[in-house]
């Protein structure tokens, strides 16, 4: 259990922070709301207090005689604003102590973590930009907003990241510290494919598989947070875009393959996370195979083509590739042993290896996984939320990436 200060900006998106409350609670930390006066005005102090059973204040001269506005932010372990307003960017950036949010964050020596929510114009006025960077410079982590509806008619770039990914990216600070988060895909461009294709049969049958996508939506989720343009290439994945992500939906492996091979033209970092099909049926039914008092005609099969393996005959000097391998161990040979074949084949410079199963993996919110580099690195990853192991594959490609001269990090 962590000690979590949880700000809350005055925007209209300050309702979904009683939500991100619950889920800090819910995940067995104590969690104290410290709002600013404007944010009271959207939602009542007695919400915040019934859902965190401390009380609320925005005041710094309230419980003077234990020195609240600095004893808050000493005891914290981890701060997250949401939603962090331009007003309260700018007042960070400046070191104001003008409220008792303000002042927290001026004491705090802890990981602090803001999700900004504003209107498109703000976000994108020069002003919010250089303050951005400045936090960031001092080693605030500043995640992206998503780009969606706002308020009135308005959409765009500017909307708070939905309270379960803040969440999730709050519990892989406490897990793995700040530098899971630290800023170094800045100005990098990342293309990740995500989910299972489905190769149909007739208009109501396909073959597919087990996954869901979760791995690579966190393996983006982290990559945006790190200062990345991420680009989601997803396949049959139920689930809302990460913030500051682009997502384009496909669903057999020949339309992953043609939207793949026209984003990695520009793409610094390639992932291949999503579980595609090895075989297509030969032939696609018009119409609904019907049941009959019959068998049914064996299902003829045919290789799909593999996509990684052309990535990487087709990828750029500067480009680094990573694979995923959903492996389970034979007669024959391990997972890892598999993993270690399939990366001589494939070219990769980096194979997250898993071990997949009915109950492991697919669509369950942990993993564990060795990432394999073809200099014969294996870092192992015990079992935890999937996006540590996201953190972790970062990690292992931010070295492998060169600056404009060609050198690398």
């Amino acid at each position: 259990m962590a000690r979590i200060v949880l700000g809350v900006a005055g925007g209209i998106a300050a309702y979904k922070s009683a939500l991100l409350l619950r889920l800090l609670s819910e995940a067995g930390h104590d969690v104290r709301v410290v709002p600013t006066a404007s944010a009271l005005r959207f939602v009542g102090a007695a919400t915040f207090e019934a859902l965190s059973h401390h009380r609320v204040t925005t005041e710094v001269f309230d419980d003077v005689d234990r020195v609240a506005h600095v004893r808050i932010g000493q005891e914290a372990e981890l701060i997250v604003v949401a939603p962090a307003t331009a007003d309260l960017l700018a007042r960070t950036v400046h070191g104001r102590a003008d409220d008792l949010l303000a002042a927290t964050l001026l004491v705090a020596r802890c990981p602090v973590l803001l999700a900004p929510a504003m209107h498109t114009e703000m976000w994108q006025h020069p002003a919010t930009v250089a303050n951005v960077a400045t936090l960031r410079e001092r080693g605030v982590l500043v995640l992206p907003p998503a780009d969606g509806r706002l308020t009135g008619i308005d959409s765009g770039p500017g909307r708070l990241a939905e309270p379960a990914e803040i969440a999730d990216l709050a519990e892989l600070v406490l897990r793995a510290g700040p530098q899971s988060l630290r800023p170094d895909l800045i100005g990098r461009r990342v293309l990740i494919s995500a989910g299972g294709t489905r190769e149909p049969l007739d208009p109501v049958r396909f073959l597919g598989n087990r996954s869901s996508g979760k791995q690579a939506f966190a393996l983006a989720r982290v990559a945006a947070a790190r200062g990345a343009e991420v680009t989601l290439v997803a396949a049959n994945v139920d689930a809302p875009a990460p913030a500051g992500t682009q997502v384009i939906a496909v669903s057999t492996a020949e339309q992953m393959r043609i939207e793949m091979h026209r984003e990695a033209k520009r793409a610094h970092v390639v992932v291949m996370a999503a579980a595609v099909a090895d075989f297509r049926p030969t032939t696609v039914h018009n119409g609904k195979i019907k049941k009959g008092s019959s068998d049914p005609d064996p299902v003829a099969l045919t290789r799909n083509p593999d996509i990684l393996v052309e990535l990487v005959a087709d990828r750029n000097p500067e480009q680094v590739l990573v694979g995923f391998a959903a492996e389970t161990g034979d007669a024959d040979a391990n997972v890892l042993e598999h993993g270690k074949a399939k990366l001589a084949a494939k070219g990769v410079d980096l194979l997250v290896v898993n071990e997949v199963g009915a109950e492991i993996t697919f669509d369950r919110p942990e993993n564990a996984a060795t990432i394999l580099s073809g200099d014969g690195e294996q870092i192992a990853v015990p079992r935890a939320p999937k996006v540590v192991l996201a953190a972790r594959v970062w990690d292992a490609v931010s070295p492998r990436l060169t600056q404009p001269d060609g050198a690398a990090r």
